[in-house]
């Protein structure tokens, strides 16, 4: 399973989305980001990752969150 991260400045990071595989978890992130300047990124409304300015994912949980209470394998289609 892998981990998407979403951040923001002074927030520790907060899990927000799980996939079965890397590749998933990548093309969910590039179909997400409208825009990528410096270190901030914007996201579509309605994606896992709206309200962040940033993202981070692992193969393994980086914090305690709960992953049973986000979405697994979110698509564009579930907007």
């Amino acid at each position: 399973m892998y981990y998407l991260y979403g951040s923001k400045p002074g927030v520790p990071r907060k899990l927000v989305a799980t996939f079965g595989s890397e590749q998933q978890l990548l093309a969910y992130v590039r179909w997400a980001t409208l825009l990528e300047k410096e270190d901030t990124c914007k996201f579509e409304q309605g994606s896992s990752l709206a309200s962040y300015n940033g993202w981070s994912h692992s193969d393994k949980p980086l914090n305690q969150d709960d992953s049973t209470s986000i979405e697994h394998n979110p698509s564009p289609s579930m907007l």
